[in-house]
C-alpha cells in the first residue's frame, strides 16, 4: 500500500514537473539541479571553445530541457506500471548515459590500449594495458562519427562492423599541448589498413596483393576472408616510436638509425638478434625469468640459440662460464619481408634502409619515377588526390606534374624490437590524421606464460611510466 502512495506521489512530481509555463517550470527546479546544470554547461561551453564551432551552443538548449524545463519527455519511462518493463528502461536509462560519457572520455581525453605484441619490448611488454593520452598532440574530432565507442571496428561476440560509414567528416584536430616528438612512444592507427583481408590481418592487404596477386586475395575467400575498406579512425591501433620527424632525412645502417646524417640514441631496452652459443649447458626456466624472454621467443636446442636480446641482457649471458659464443645475427636480406615501398626493389633492407626524406606540411617535393613509389601512397591514399603515369610523365589529379606540396605532416615509427617488429621499414609513413595519442601510464600487465595467481600479474608495471627512455 504504502509503495502504491509513494509511486502515486513520484508520478503527480512527474506530471508536474513537465506542466506549466516557462517560468513555473524554472520555479519547480530545485537548487541541487540548478548546480547539476551549471556544472555541466561551463564544461560544455569549454568544449565548444575548444572544438572552434560557436554552433555548437545551440546544445545548450538541449541540456537546459534534460536538468531544468523538461518539454521533453525525459523521465516517462518512470511512469510505467509495469515493474519489469520500468527496471528495463532504468538500465537502459543508466546505460545510455555511461555511453556518452565514455564515448566523449574516449574521443577527447584518453582511453585504455593493449599491447598485442613484441614489437616494443623491453620498453613496453605483450600484455601492458596502457592509458592513452590524446590531449598531448590534440584529440580528433571523430571522422567516423557514429561508432560504438567499446570497440575499434570489430563487435565482439557479433561480429559485425562497430561502426556506421556515413556521414564521414573531414580531418580535424583540436589544440593539444605539444606535437609528435622523437622518441616518444605513439599509437596510431595502421596506415596500410585502409583496406583489409579479414582472415588474414598480417601481412597488410597491400602485401598479400604482392605475395599472391591482388584477384588472388580478392577471389579467394575462404583463404583470405572478405577484403573491406575502413575509414581512418577505425583502422586497427598500432603503438611504436616515433624516430623520425616531418622534413627530416633519415636512414637505417646496419641497424642503427641516422637523421640528417647523425646517428640517434638508441634506446636503452632496444633489442637485436643474437646466436648464442653454450658448452651443452642449457639455458633455464629460471634463467629464462630473470631475462625476461617469454616462452614464443625461446628459440634453442640446448647449445645453439636465437634469441632477442637488450644490451643487459647480453651482459648477463657473456657472464656466465658455459657461455661460449654471444653474437649479433646479421639478417639475410633473401628471408627479410619486403621492405616498403612494396614491389619496389631500392636494394633495402629492414637494417640497411634509405635514405628516406620524410613528408613535411607545406614541403614541396620534386617528383621522378624513381623516388614516385615512395611518396605514392601519401599523395594518393592519405590526401585523396589522383595519380597516374603515362608515357613516363607523371600526372596528379590529371595534370602533368613534376612536383607536389604535401598537405599533412608525417612521420616515421619504429619497433624497439629492432629484428621483430613491422613498422615503417615495411607499410611507410604515418600521416598526422591517424596519429591517436602517446600512453601516459601503465594501468596493469599480464604476463601471459603464467596463470593470474602465479605470477600473471606484473604488480612491478602498475602505474608505472611506459617511456622511461623520453626524458
Amino acid at each position: 500500500m504504502a509503495n502504491d502512495i509513494n509511486k502515486n506521489k513520484e508520478n503527480k512530481e512527474e506530471y508536474v514537473r513537465q506542466t506549466g509555463s516557462l517560468k513555473e517550470r524554472l520555479g519547480r527546479v530545485k537548487t541541487t539541479r540548478w548546480c547539476r546544470f551549471g556544472a555541466v554547461a561551463l564544461i560544455y561551453v569549454l568544449w565548444t571553445i575548444w572544438m572552434g564551432n560557436p554552433l555548437l551552443l545551440l546544445g545548450l538548449l538541449l541540456l537546459a530541457d534534460i536538468y531544468l524545463t523538461q518539454y521533453l519527455p525525459w523521465g516517462a519511462w518512470k511512469g510505467l506500471k509495469n515493474k519489469t518493463l520500468r527496471t528495463i528502461m532504468s538500465w537502459l536509462d543508466a546505460i545510455v548515459y555511461a555511453l556518452v560519457l565514455v564515448y566523449f572520455l574516449f574521443l577527447f581525453v584518453g582511453q585504455n590500449y593493449q599491447i598485442p605484441s613484441s614489437s616494443l619490448e623491453k620498453s613496453l611488454l605483450t600484455g601492458d594495458f596502457l592509458w592513452v593520452n590524446k590531449v598531448t598532440y590534440g584529440p580528433r574530432v571523430p571522422q567516423t562519427p557514429l561508432h560504438f565507442p567499446l570497440a575499434q571496428n570489430i563487435l565482439p561476440i557479433l561480429g559485425c562492423k562497430s561502426y556506421i560509414e556515413h556521414p564521414q567528416l573531414d580531418y580535424h584536430r583540436l589544440k593539444g599541448l605539444r606535437n609528435v616528438e622523437r622518441m616518444d612512444i605513439v599509437v596510431f592507427n595502421f596506415p596500410a589498413g585502409d583496406t583489409v583481408a579479414l582472415k588474414m590481418p598480417n601481412p597488410d592487404y597491400y602485401t598479400l596483393c604482392q605475395m599472391y596477386g591482388r584477384d588472388a586475395v580478392r577471389n579467394n575467400k575462404q583463404q583470405f576472408g572478405d577484403v573491406i575498406y575502413r575509414p581512418v579512425d577505425r583502422r586497427d591501433n598500432y603503438v611504436k616510436r616515433c624516430l623520425g620527424l616531418p622534413g627530416e632525412t633519415l636512414q637505417i645502417k646496419e641497424g642503427i638509425v641516422y637523421v640528417d646524417g647523425k646517428a640517434i640514441p638508441q634506446p636503452e631496452r632496444v633489442q637485436y638478434l643474437y646466436y648464442v652459443e653454450t658448452d651443452g649447458t642449457p639455458i633455464t626456466d629460471e634463467l629464462y625469468e630473470e631475462l625476461g624472454i617469454s616462452k614464443e621467443d625461446r628459440h634453442g636446442d640446448g647449445i645453439q640459440y636465437m634469441l632477442l636480446l637488450t644490451e643487459e641482457m647480453k651482459r648477463v649471458l657473456k657472464s656466465k662460464p658455459w657461455v661460449k659464443m654471444v653474437e649479433r645475427i646479421q639478417p639475410d636480406p633473401s628471408e627479410s619481408i619486403a621492405t616498403y615501398p612494396v614491389g619496389v626493389d631500392y636494394g633495402w633492407t629492414h637494417a640497411n634502409y634509405g635514405p628516406v626524406w620524410i613528408p613535411k606540411k607545406g614541403a614541396t617535393l620534386n617528383l621522378s619515377l624513381q623516388n614516385l613509389p615512395l611518396y605514392e601512397r601519401c599523395i594518393r591514399n592519405y590526401e585523396g588526390n589522383t595519380l597516374e603515369v603515362k608515357g613516363g610523365q607523371i600526372y596528379i589529379n590529371g595534370k602533368p606534374a613534376t612536383s607536389y606540396t604535401f598537405k599533412m605532416d608525417y612521420y616515421w615509427m619504429q619497433g624497439d624490437n629492432r629484428d621483430n617488429s613491422l613498422d615503417s621499414r615495411y607499410w611507410g609513413f604515418v600521416p598526422e590524421d591517424h596519429i591517436v595519442g602517446t600512453p601516459s601510464i601503465i594501468l596493469i600487465s599480464f604476463d601471459k606464460d603464467h596463470s593470474l595467481f602465479n605470477g600473471g600479474i606484473r604488480w612491478n608495471r602498475i602505474f608505472k611510466l611506459p617511456n622511461p627512455d623520453k626524458k
